[in-house]
């Protein structure tokens, strides 16, 4: 499995599933708030199956795959 999440990819899911945690245990979402696990999982292993699929690589030309 190679890294296909790149910097600015990573920090911007880390963001959004930290967001919608704290949306769905403090806001308005509440369960459906748990969909932030998602982009947070693939935020910490670099690596998205969406991605894999369409064949898109955020990691940038010069990074190793980890």
């Amino acid at each position: 499995m190679t890294s296909n999440v790149g910097g600015m990819d990573r920090t911007l899911r880390i963001v959004a599933g930290a967001l919608l945690l704290a949306l769905g245990a403090f806001g308005p979402l509440g369960w459906w708030g748990l969909i932030g696990v998602v982009p947070l999982a693939t935020a910490l292993m670099r690596w998205c199956p969406a991605y894999t699929l369409l064949g898109v690589n955020t990691c940038g030309v010069g990074q190793k795959p980890v």
